[in-house]
């Protein structure tokens, strides 16, 4: 059986009225067959979309309102090319965390009838990678009747699990797409601070849960005088990179794949794709593999690095929501936080500048109406800002509210001991 390559409209026609279509996500969502199966879209009604944790170069060309009674796009996770159908209400979010997903898909919750991959040039034998992006893709390709791909000379082949045999691919469109690259987030003065304070928390010998963005930067820039580290991780960013060439982050103590830095997607620059590329010692695995907690916590002195857009006095953190208007989702926070919070020796942190860009702290008395509780006050236990760090863990509630406001902003810090005043009463009056 030879690989059926055909052009991209005519794997498009593969896709009928009524399907339900996952597209593959981190920054390799398969553009190249979406233009096509838009370019379809008269020919067909009710086509469900169904996107996850993506970085688009682009709004999604299906979530418009031309289009909103042709295709359905329904998120797991909101990412940048479908947040504005979503804010329009043409789209819709499913709550899930992330490492949840592949359950949906597997035990019929969210049946699938097509999967769309962008994926590396076959091997000898004859074996594709999914590359940056073995998430949610491989049970989604479990759970399909079809799957068609982009065959790519720019997706670096991972090894793991995201591995398809070229000749069960229903249709193959070779394409030279470049991928999306994330630019490496350089910190600022207070992401330094914050990077300072944890990275004297990480002990040698442990093992990183870190994300995206300054203050995970902050962090990585921070343990270079640390030794034996390990990562077990979401997604794997330029960040680790020095971190690894330089042999500080080995994974010698781990417990879980030894030796193996292990993630469940990549997003970075073409220099994170060329070094994964055939790089055995880099590992891509189905994301409810990653992100089981009673696994995460096999590995020793787990430290689970997350940001929050807002934390209120008792240590609830809102991380997915402003208000009422969801932004993101869920994704790993609440298995790495649970995980590692389980780990002999873990350490859980929530991150964040004491304000917004807008000057609105992010400490508050409550959370704002309608915000969503990613990580629960059960839960908390480092919350980390530019003035340092407050210890959640055994503190009761008067206890925590001193503690988060000594790390708030200045400003906001006598309107938030009055509301903790009228909140908690003499004892925290008591505690001051």
């Amino acid at each position: 059986m030879k690989p059926n390559y055909v052009s991209a409209a005519e794997a498009a026609k593969l896709i009928k009225s009524y399907d339900r279509v996952y597209i593959q996500g981190s920054t390799s969502i398969p553009e190249v067959l979406l233009d096509a199966i838009t370019a379809r879209a008269s020919e067909l009604k009710g086509v469900e979309m169904y996107s996850a944790f993506a970085v688009g170069r682009r709004d999604a060309p299906y979530a418009t309102t031309e289009l909103r009674d042709i295709f359905i796009p329904r998120s797991l996770f909101i990412a940048n090319s479908v947040r504005k159908a979503v804010d329009r209400g043409e789209a819709q979010i499913i709550p899930c965390f992330l490492g949840e997903v592949p359950a949906l898909f597997r035990e019929g919750y969210l049946p699938l009838d097509v999967t769309l991959l962008n994926v590396s040039l076959p091997n000898e034998d004859g074996y594709c990678s999914y590359g940056i992006s073995a998430d949610l893709a491989v049970s989604a390709v479990e759970c399909s009747k079809i799957v068609i791909a982009q065959v790519n000379k720019q997706m670096p082949f991972s090894y793991g699990d995201p591995l398809i045999h070229i000749n069960d691919i229903a249709a193959c469109v070779e394409v030279d797409d470049p991928l999306v690259e994330v630019p490496t987030a350089v910190p600022n003065e207070k992401e330094e601070k914050i990077g300072r304070f944890i990275a004297e928390q990480i002990p040698d010998g442990a093992t990183l849960q870190i994300g995206v963005g300054g203050i995970p930067n902050a962090v990585l820039n921070a343990l270079k005088d640390h030794k034996n580290l390990g990562l077990h991780t979401e997604a794997m960013t330029d960040g680790v990179l020095p971190l690894i060439k330089s042999g500080i982050i080995n994974n010698s103590q781990k417990v879980v794949m030894p030796g193996k830095s292990v993630a469940s997607l990549a997003l970075g620059s073409r220099a994170l794709y060329d070094f994964m590329d055939y790089n055995e010692d880099m590992v891509f695995k189905d994301v409810a593999w990653t992100n089981d907690p009673f696994r995460i916590r096999q590995n020793p002195k787990v430290m689970s690095i997350n940001s929050a857009i807002e934390v209120d006095l008792t240590g609830q953190v809102c991380a997915d929501s402003i208000g009422t208007r969801l932004f993101s989702g869920v994704g790993g926070q609440h298995d790495f936080m649970y995980g590692g919070a389980l780990s002999e020796g873990g350490k859980t942190f929530i991150a964040m500048t004491a304000s917004s860009g807008k000057g609105i702290s992010k400490i508050k008395p409550v959370l704002t109406e309608g915000a969503g509780v990613v990580t629960t006050r059960f839960q908390t236990q480092f919350v980390v800002t530019e003035y340092g760090g407050a210890y959640l863990k055994g503190k009761d509630l008067a206890q925590r509210a001193h503690a988060l406001i000594a790390i708030a902003d200045p400003a906001v810090r006598e309107d938030l001991e009055r509301a903790a005043c009228e909140r908690f009463g003499y004892r925290f009056l008591r505690e001051k």
